[in-house]
């Protein structure tokens, strides 16, 4: 009696000292102990109960998502995974050691967080199993296969299975009453009602996961018997995934498209959700559409884009409409995206500018240019064929033919004029082409004029009896440069300038040379304008 009273006393003394000097604080989460030692237990039976406080030190929400046990000699009971945890807030789990042979046992008990609340935390667990008094005493433990069962990621509407098992690792028989599923999507199948299982049979079952909606689903196994570790629990987890189609734009409007001519528009597929899309079936409607770019079948990972393009070619006048419908594994398949447009009859049509040229008048023997363009005017591709002249004194250049004008696209030519006698003068360009107005005239007029002589007679005054003659100078601006006209010196006192031309004004010097070859200074200028 005595000596029991020291062991309580010593436990009480460890309490008061766990209370006075509690851990030190520490960001993410904490257990308290950090260490089990349940000392010698009889074969066959439950320890007493431990406990671990489980703390969360950070200040924001965090999760216990799984407690696992390295032995199953160290049984864990804790509530349903994932457990939620405010700042500051606790949990408790605890743990009973029941071996199963009389030996040492030492395991970890292994604490795994959620999202921002650390490092998985382990727990060393120790105890001795020892021989039992009497060979008679029986035990009744259920032990399951696994502890978690995870399912990864699976599509709305489609079901997985995990097998698991549950047994008997105890001595006596093992009355499992009830097995149940929580959590959104998760089934049992395989137990059918309360069943005895003796020592070391086992109950094979199945859970299923079937997700309703998209997003992580979490959930647990329960397991009721007459066992001393019952309930025992089974976390499981999962998640819904589900792919999205849209395409860009919703419709599309192909608007006015000349007969013959076709108009294309690009398609965009887009999948915004979080499994990936299939497109395995797309029919197109509409005889005046067509489709490029789609092979099936496709798949968009989520997140994902794809393009297609649709033509619209008219083959006659009027409004037509067509759809594509896309088959995919949607919720919301078929998706039919509609077409429209409207084949306008074909124009073909050319204009000139200026639509006619005058020159004016001309001298005979010179020659002046003009240009006109020709624009495609119509609603279809024209060609030239050929661009000629008529009309004496004029003549038509241009490009290299024959030529085709897309819609709105123009071109030009030149014309030129080159009398070559007096008089009016007409004539025409003739533009031939497959254009509806074809062929397209432009006239041309002009006069030719004589061409008229000017002169400039110049004269002066020597300025010495004893000279040999005289240079003439000419330029067209006031104070020069000059050029000399005269070929030889001139040896008379006056000079007729032919070398002049209309609508010019010159400016004149002259130089006197003596016996000696020496040659004067500039006489003062004078200036005659030719009209």
């Amino acid at each position: 009696m005595a000596q029991t009273r020291l062991v309580c006393l010593f436990v009480g003394i460890f309490l008061v000292g766990f209370v006075l000097f509690p851990s030190p604080a520490h960001a993410g989460v904490g257990v308290t102990p950090t260490a089990l030692s349940f000392g010698s237990v009889t074969v066959n039976t439950n320890s007493g109960t431990a406990t671990i406080v489980v703390t969360n030190y950070s200040r924001q929400v965090t999760s216990i998502q799984q407690v696992a046990s390295s032995l199953p000699e160290f049984v864990v009971v804790a509530p349903a995974m994932p457990i939620y945890l405010g700042p500051r807030a606790s949990t408790s789990i605890q743990v009973i050691f029941k071996p199963d042979s009389a030996l040492t046992f030492n395991g970890s008990i292994v604490i795994t967080p959620g999202h921002k609340g650390g490092s998985p935390i382990s727990i060393g667990v120790s105890g001795i199993g020892t021989p039992s008094n009497s060979s008679q005493t029986q035990t009744f433990v259920l032990s399951a296969s696994t502890s978690s069962l995870g399912f990864g990621s699976m599509l709305v509407g489609t079901s997985t299975s995990q097998p698991f098992t549950l047994t008997n690792t105890a001595t006596g028989s093992v009355n499992v009453s009830q097995v149940s599923a929580t959590g959104a999507g998760f089934t049992i199948t395989g137990f059918s009602g309360a069943v005895t299982l003796a020592a070391g049979q086992s109950l094979p079952l199945s859970a299923n996961f079937n997700p309703t909606r998209v997003g992580a689903a979490l959930g647990s196994i329960n397991v009721v018997s007459n066992a001393t570790n019952s309930p025992v629990t089974i976390s499981l987890s999962g998640s819904g995934v589900q792919p999205q189609i849209s395409v860009i734009p919703a419709s599309v409007s192909f608007g006015n498209v000349t007969v013959g001519v076709s108009n294309s528009q690009t398609l965009t597929i887009k999948n915004p959700g979080t499994a990936t899309l299939s497109i395995t079936q797309a029919s197109l409607s509409g005889t005046a559409f067509t489709s490029s770019g789609l092979t099936l079948p496709l798949s968009v990972p989520a997140g994902g884009s794809s393009t297609f393009n649709v033509t619209f070619a008219p083959t006659s006048a009027g409004t037509a409409s067509g759809s594509v419908t896309l088959i995919n594994n949607t919720p919301n398949s078929p998706l039919v995206v509609p077409f429209s447009g409207t084949g306008i009859a074909s124009i073909l049509q050319l204009s000139a500018s200026p639509a006619s040229l005058s020159f004016g008048s001309q001298t005979t023997g010179t020659s002046a240019t003009q240009s006109f363009t020709v624009t495609n005017t119509g609603n279809s591709s024209v060609s030239i064929a050929q661009v000629s002249e008529s009309g004496a004194g004029f003549s038509a250049n241009g490009i290299a033919l024959p030529l085709s004008l897309a819609v709105g696209q123009s071109t030009s030519f030149t014309v030129t004029f080159a009398p070559a006698s007096a008089g009016s003068l007409s004539g025409s360009v003739t533009v031939v082409g497959n254009a509806a107005n074809s062929p397209m005239v432009i006239a041309l007029s002009g006069t030719g004029a004589t061409a008229v002589s000017h002169t400039v007679s110049l004269s002066w005054t020597p300025s010495s009896s004893t000279y040999s003659g005289f240079n003439v100078y000419r330029g067209t601006s006031s104070g020069g440069p000059y050029t000399r006209v005269d070929t030889s010196m001139v040896s008379s006192t006056s000079y007729l300038d032919a070398g002049v031309s209309s609508g010019q004004a010159y400016y004149y010097v002259a130089t006197e040379v003596d016996t000696t070859g020496t040659e004067s200074g500039y006489s003062s200028e004078v200036s005659a304008v030719i009209p």
